[in-house]
């Protein structure tokens, strides 16, 4: 009966240290320094691109349709929490997902400047490093899921008689 009891306990223990690393990797290292300003940099380019390129197909009046709409709308939405750097691994497959759609949307809104298919590739594969690096620590990423501190106090001493 006692070797049952041990081996769930080392079983439960297991699954919590699983899920611990599970969660930890989802939300990555958050490196601080030069590498925390290269990942904001890349965040903003990422970022921005998303939004200029989702507030262009949602202006495009010849061709609006639903998905069209919702298209638009992920690539803008996305763009912005990447840019804040809020749940950085999901929306920056939603941003390269979204990119990868408005380049493959028939027929194609006039894009301008972004109507290239080198830019929409280029957004797709940095969005791609985001999501494999993280966010780093200028974003709300970090603030939110980040490594904490703990202090515990000194145990006070017992006075002197």
């Amino acid at each position: 009966m006692q070797s049952v009891t041990l081996h769930t306990g080392a079983l439960e223990a297991h699954e919590r240290i699983s899920r611990r690393r599970g969660l930890q990797r989802f939300f990555s290292t958050f490196p601080g320094g030069w590498p925390c300003v290269g990942l904001l940099l890349l965040r903003a380019a990422v970022g921005l691109t998303a939004v200029i390129q989702g507030g262009f197909f949602l202006t495009d009046r010849g061709n609006q349709t639903l998905t069209n709409w919702v298209i638009g709308l992920t690539a803008v939405a996305s763009g912005a929490l990447l840019l804040i750097g809020f749940l950085t691994p999901i929306v920056g497959m939603l941003v390269g997902l979204g990119s990868a759609g408005i380049a493959l949307s028939w027929p194609a809104p006039t894009l301008h400047l972004l109507d290239s298919w080198l830019v929409t590739v280029f957004v797709v594969i940095m969005a791609a490093a985001l999501v494999f690096l993280g966010p780093g620590a200028c974003s709300l990423d970090c603030r939110l899921f980040g490594r904490r501190e703990i202090l515990i106090p000194p145990a006070p001493r017992p006075p002197k008689s």
